[in-house]
C-alpha cells in the first residue's frame, strides 16, 4: 500500500510537471499564430466577396471592367468613331434650317382678337413642364380668338418655387415678340371698377382645336374670362401647320430667360468650355423616386428592394410584378455606369469633359463612382460656382433648373436617361438649333448587351451599341414625321434644302458627307420609339391629381440639387391614363 501510494504521488508530479510546460507553450504558440494572421491579413489580398459572384450583371455595384472576364474598357476608343460621322456634330445639320414663319394666310393678331375675351393660364410642375404650358396657352389664346393673360406658374406643388413669370423669363420681350400673333397683357383688367374673377376650368390633355372650341368657347363667351387650371400638355401634338409654327416662335424665340439667369448660365457653360473645346452634358435622371416608379431593379438585394419599395408603396395603385419584363420594354433608366460604357463605345474618350445636371442620385457617389472612373473630367454646376455666385438663385427650384437648361442648351453633346420634360424640350430646341448631337439611349436593345457585356469583348459591345444607337443620336429625320412629342420633334418648324442635299450626295467625298439615314434606318428608330398612347416614366415635375397637393416643404430645394432622400412623386394618375 504505501508502495503504491508512491507510485500514484510520483504520477501525479509528473503529470503536473508536464502540464506546467504545455500551457506556456501552448500560449506561446496562440500568439505567434494571432501576429502571423494579422501580419497576413495586412498584406495578403482582399477576399473575394461571393455575393458578388451571384449579383446580376444589372448591378450598381459592378464595376468596370470587373469579373476577370475579356471584356475590358480602353482609356482611348478613336478606333470606335463610325467613318461615316463626327462625334460632335451632324454632318447632314447643314441641309436642315429652322422656318418657323407664319404663311400669308395667318391672320394678325389685331385681326381677329375679340373684345372682352380672356384667357388666363395656371401652369404646373417645375420648370420645363411649365415652359410647355406657357407655349400653348398662346396657342389656346389664338384658337380661341382671345387676348392671353400672361400665365401664372405654379407655387403650389412640392417644388415650392415662389418666382413669378417676371422673375424667370422676359416678360416684355415674351409680349412683344408675340403682338403679331396674339393679344398679351400683364394682368385682367378690372371690371366695373372692381377686380374680375374668371371661371375656372380645366380641358383635357391633347384637346385639339375642335375641343377648344367646343368646350372652352361657350364658357368664354358667356363669362367673358376663363381661367384654365393644371395646364400642362393640355394641347394635342397634331395641329394645323401655322399653329405649330407659332407653338416654335413661342418656344425657341420669345421664351427669354431673364438676364441674370441667361447671363449667370452662360458664364457656366463658358467655363465648361474654356476647360476643353467640346462638353457632354448628362441629364442623369437616377433619383430614388424615378427608380422606385420605373419598377426596375438594379441588382442591389434586399436593401434595394426594401428602400425603393417604400417609396414604391405611396402610389398605391402602381403594381410592378416583373422587373425583367419591364428592362426589356426599355423602360428602365440607364445606370450612371452603363451611360458612360454607352458613351465610350460611341466614341468619347476618358478626358471628354462631362457636366451632369442631376437630383440626388440614388446611393450618391457609390453610384457615380464608375461613371467617374470613366469620365473623370466630372463637373456640376456646384463645383464650377462659387457658393456665392450661386446664392441669388438657391432658394428657387425653377431659376436652379434654368442654369442647368442653359448649359445643356450649349453643349456639344446633350445626353438624357430618360424621356421626360427637359430631355424633350431640349431635344427639340437642338433639332431646331442646327440638329446638335442628342443622345437618347436606345434602352430597349442596350439592356440585352450591358446584361451579357462579360461574355463579349470590348469591340463586340462597342460594335454593339453603335448598331444599337443609330436614329438615337438627334440627326436630321431620324424620327417619323409626327412621332414623339411636338416639343420633342417640332417637325413642321425644320424645312430641308433638298437641292443642296442631292449635289451633296452625288459626290459625297468632295462635300465630306457620310452615309445618310435611310428609310430601314427611320422605320427601325420608329419600331422603338414610345407609342404616343404608352404611360411614360415618370417625369418629376408632373404634380399629383390622384391624390391632391402634398405637404413637401422639406423638398423646396432646386430640382436638381434637393438633399433629401426621397419624397412623394406625382401625376401617377395622368402618366396611367395617358
Amino acid at each position: 500500500m504505501p508502495l503504491q501510494r508512491r507510485r500514484h504521488h510520483h504520477h501525479h508530479n509528473h503529470i503536473h510537471s508536464r502540464f506546467r510546460f504545455i500551457i506556456p507553450a501552448s500560449i506561446f504558440s496562440g500568439i505567434i499564430l494571432l501576429v502571423l494572421f494579422v501580419f497576413l491579413s495586412f498584406y495578403a489580398p482582399s477576399p473575394i466577396n461571393t455575393n458578388l459572384l451571384h449579383r446580376p450583371h444589372f448591378s450598381l455595384r459592378y464595376g468596370v471592367g470587373a469579373g476577370g472576364g475579356k471584356f475590358h474598357v480602353p482609356d482611348y476608343a478613336d478606333d470606335a468613331i463610325p467613318e461615316d460621322g463626327d462625334i460632335w456634330r451632324s454632318r447632314l445639320s447643314k441641309y436642315f434650317h429652322a422656318c418657323c414663319k407664319a404663311s400669308n394666310d395667318f391672320a394678325k393678331a389685331e385681326e381677329i382678337t375679340q373684345e372682352n375675351r380672356y384667357v388666363c393660364i395656371v401652369t404646373s410642375g417645375g420648370l420645363n413642364q411649365q415652359r410647355t404650358g406657357i407655349i400653348d396657352s398662346v396657342i389656346a389664346a389664338r384658337i380661341l380668338n382671345a387676348t392671353l393673360v400672361v400665365p401664372t406658374l405654379d407655387k403650389q406643388s412640392y417644388w415650392k418655387d415662389s418666382s413669378n413669370f417676371s422673375q424667370i423669363f422676359n416678360v416684355d420681350w415674351f409680349i412683344s415678340h408675340l403682338a403679331e400673333d396674339v393679344r398679351i397683357i400683364k394682368e385682367l383688367p378690372l371690371k366695373g371698377g372692381e377686380t374680375w374673377t374668371p371661371y375656372n376650368m380645366r380641358v383635357p390633355r391633347k384637346c385639339n382645336e375642335s375641343c377648344y372650341l367646343n368646350r372652352v368657347l361657350p364658357n368664354l363667351l358667356k363669362r367673358r374670362a376663363v381661367q384654365l387650371t393644371k395646364f400642362d400638355y393640355r394641347l394635342s401634338n397634331r395641329l394645323e401647320t401655322d399653329l405649330q409654327k407659332l407653338r416654335c416662335r413661342v418656344n425657341y424665340h420669345a421664351l427669354k430667360f431673364t438676364d441674370p439667369i441667361t447671363q449667370m448660365g452662360e458664364k457656366l457653360a463658358m467655363r465648361m468650355r474654356t476647360m476643353n473645346k467640346h462638353y457632354i452634358a448628362l441629364h442623369l435622371r437616377f433619383e430614388p423616386d424615378m427608380l422606385a416608379f420605373s419598377g426596375c431593379y438594379y441588382g442591389g438585394g434586399e436593401r434595394e428592394k426594401n428602400e425603393l419599395g417604400k417609396i414604391r408603396r405611396r402610389w398605391k395603385a402602381l403594381h410592378i410584378s416583373d422587373p425583367d419584363r419591364v428592362r426589356r420594354k426599355g423602360r428602365c433608366p440607364l445606370t450612371p455606369e452603363e451611360v458612360g460604357l454607352m458613351l465610350r463605345a460611341l466614341g468619347y474618350s476618358k478626358d471628354v469633359h462631362i457636366y451632369v445636371a442631376s437630383g440626388e442620385v440614388y446611393r450618391g457617389e457609390e453610384t457615380l463612382a464608375p461613371l467617374k472612373a470613366l469620365f473623370p473630367n466630372f463637373y456640376s454646376k456646384d463645383t464650377i460656382a462659387s457658393k456665392e455666385e450661386l446664392e441669388p438663385f438657391v432658394r428657387f427650384s425653377s431659376r436652379r433648373a434654368a442654369l442647368d437648361y442653359i448649359v445643356c442648351d450649349e453643349s456639344n453633346v446633350f445626353v438624357t436617361n430618360n424621356n421626360g420634360n427637359m430631355a424633350k424640350i431640349l431635344a427639340g430646341r437642338r433639332r431646331y438649333f442646327g440638329h446638335k448631337p442628342t443622345i437618347r439611349p436606345n434602352n430597349k436593345k442596350l439592356s440585352s448587351l450591358f446584361m451579357n457585356r462579360e461574355n463579349m469583348s470590348w469591340d463586340e459591345f462597342a460594335s454593339g451599341v453603335r448598331k444599337h444607337q443609330i436614329g438615337f443620336k438627334g440627326e436630321p429625320q431620324e424620327m417619323g414625321l409626327g412621332r414623339g412629342e411636338f416639343h420633342e420633334n417640332p417637325s413642321a418648324c425644320i424645312c430641308e434644302d433638298f437641292s443642296a442635299k442631292a449635289v451633296a450626295e452625288s459626290n459625297p467625298r468632295k462635300f465630306g458627307m457620310g452615309k445618310s439615314l435611310t428609310r430601314a434606318d427611320v422605320s427601325a428608330t420608329a419600331d422603338d420609339e414610345t407609342n404616343d398612347n404608352e404611360a411614360e416614366l415618370f417625369d418629376q415635375e408632373e404634380e399629383d391629381d390622384m391624390s391632391g397637393s402634398h405637404n413637401n416643404s422639406q423638398f423646396n430645394g432646386a430640382h436638381n440639387d434637393y438633399n433629401a432622400s426621397t419624397f412623394v412623386a406625382p401625376e401617377l394618375a395622368q402618366l396611367i391614363s395617358d
